[in-house]
């Protein structure tokens, strides 16, 4: 269905990939996974055709329908949300209106041959899913939470999220042969992952998915392709399985680098002590024999990153209380707020994609206005907070500018620190931040609230770019942080182990 062949990709002074090979066959599901930074999302650019790797050849069959998850497609936004997902059906919307013209052509001619051509194509529309349209549009919609949003609303009138759900709901009701996925659930909640894991186990084509939602990936999975250090392996089983081998290969390569290491040793010592005795000729022999050595690459850690963030001394019971407050844009999106949080509480937000999780933090941390009612921090409240939107005011500048024009008093050793504490190390620093991945930049707003005190954490979906690694020093920071925590996060296995409380949203 699709082959990789020594695909060679280098991005500025960077090689992501040497000779890269990966072949997906009729029926496999396959996970995408790497850290962060590895490549992953580059490489779904390249199989799509967005980009042109330095060296090496992409084959898609012609008979192969690819479809693929570009949340950042260009829409045409005067449609309705119904009238977008009709359009999944265009092929036998059209072939509708063939058989309308020639019925309509037939009225004038009455040629018989034009009624055979009508009676095929009918044929056909009976035989596939047409005049179940509606059902499968409802059924998709309601699967992903787009049937909450009013199905008669414009494009123009979505959320960035609430879009990137529509343009999957589209995709989804395609039924390419293969389907090419990066990160799918980034848009949505809890119950809605379920659905989606639901629909892929029983898709019967073939999908490639690139996901940081561990569960998500191990529940989907027939096969898993990792990249690292410019290599892809790919494994038969899911990610538990998967991750089982790699560590198992690991520690036999280990072996092997270790045995090979001491031979080496030894050899070069007895080269050293009998080149010039009685043994040279010997020693030389041996020298020609360890230069034919083919030499095992010393294994290679990736820095673990490590999150700090300074705590605010404050002295105070309660955190937070809301009296009746309503949110919102022109209209209430909630029934009015009454929420109390307690001084060093650790709580969660739940609730579906779109109902306000948010725009409730937004209006908390002051950046759009509460519609009614009102809120209240004690006095010495210190906001560290983290948008989940990947948007800079300055693109072109790299993470060093970005602290240093925020910090102006760090010295650049202190911005490098707090960058390679994050996972940024050296290179990545001073590269343009649009040309980081998602989880790198991910990373350099976690550095900037590593450098900003506080005494109040407040997260909107922290987890969607970053890889496993970032994860559990993310959530390591965040159980032992001395000050109060509100985070909000569709990745329950993130959050359930250092929060006291969830709060769901409901309607």
């Amino acid at each position: 269905m699709l082959s990789l062949t020594n695909i060679t990709h280098q991005f500025a002074d960077k090689i992501l990939y040497e000779d890269l090979n990966l072949q997906v066959n009729k029926g496999e599901h396959v996970g995408l996974i790497g850290q962060n930074g590895a490549g992953k999302s580059t490489l779904i650019k390249i199989i799509t055709g967005e980009l042109l790797p330095d060296n090496g050849r992409v084959d898609v069959p012609r008979s192969v329908q690819l479809g693929y998850l570009d949340q950042y497609v260009r829409v045409d936004e005067t449609l309705t949300i119904y009238e977008f997902l009709k359009t999944a059906f265009q092929k036998d919307l059209d072939v509708e209106a063939q058989i309308t013209e020639y019925y309509a052509t037939y009225g004038e001619t009455f040629d018989d041959r034009l009624l055979e051509k009508a009676g095929r194509l009918q044929t056909q529309l009976d035989q596939g899913e047409f005049y179940q349209m509606d059902t499968l549009i409802q059924e998709m919609a309601t699967g992903l939470g787009i049937q909450v949003l009013g199905l008669d609303s414009l494009l123009k009138e979505l959320s960035g999220g609430q879009r990137s759900k529509v343009i999957l709901a589209k995709l989804l009701l395609e039924k390419p042969d293969i389907l090419v996925l990066d990160e799918p659930t980034n848009h949505l909640d809890d119950t809605h992952v379920e659905w989606l894991t639901n629909f892929l186990q029983n898709f019967a084509g073939t999908f490639l998915v690139v996901s940081h939602d561990r569960n998500f990936l191990n529940d989907i999975t027939t096969h898993i392709a990792d990249i690292e250090f410019g290599q892809l392996t790919k494994y038969t089983g899911n990610l538990k399985k998967a991750l089982k081998q790699k560590e198992a290969n690991r520690e036999t390569y280990l072996k092997q680098y270790e045995n090979q290491k001491k031979h080496i040793e030894k050899t070069e010592a007895y080269i050293r002590k009998y080149k010039a005795g009685s043994r040279s000729t010997m020693a030389k022999s041996r020298e020609k024999q360890l230069a034919k050595v083919d030499r095992l690459t010393p294994p290679s850690d990736v820095a673990k990153p490590h999150y700090q963030f300074p705590y605010h001394e404050i002295v105070s019971t309660l955190a937070l209380t809301t009296d009746q407050l309503v949110i919102g844009y022109e209209k209430p999106l909630l029934k009015p707020i009454d929420l109390t949080i307690r001084y060093g509480e650790k709580v969660a937000i739940r609730g579906f994609n779109g109902i306000g999780k948010s725009t409730l933090l937004k209006t908390l941390i002051g950046e759009i206005s509460a519609l009614d009612g009102e809120f209240h921090f004690p006095a010495n409240t210190k906001i560290n907070y983290f948008s989940q939107e990947l948007v800079w005011q300055y693109p072109l500048e790299t993470p060093l500018q970005y602290l240093s024009d925020l910090y102006p008093k760090a010295t650049i050793k202190e911005l490098r620190r707090h960058l390679s504490l994050a996972g940024l190390v050296n290179q990545l620093a001073q590269e343009p931040i649009k040309d980081l991945s998602g989880g790198e930049q991910t990373k350099v707003k976690l550095a900037q609230m590593t450098m900003t005190p506080g005494n109040f954490l407040i997260l909107d979906e922290p987890t969607n770019h970053i890889d496993q690694q970032a994860k559990e020093s993310l959530q390591e920071s965040l159980a032992n942080y001395p000050g109060t925590v509100i985070v909000v996060s569709h990745e329950q296995e993130f959050y359930e182990n250092f929060v006291e409380r969830v709060i769901e949203i409901e309607g």
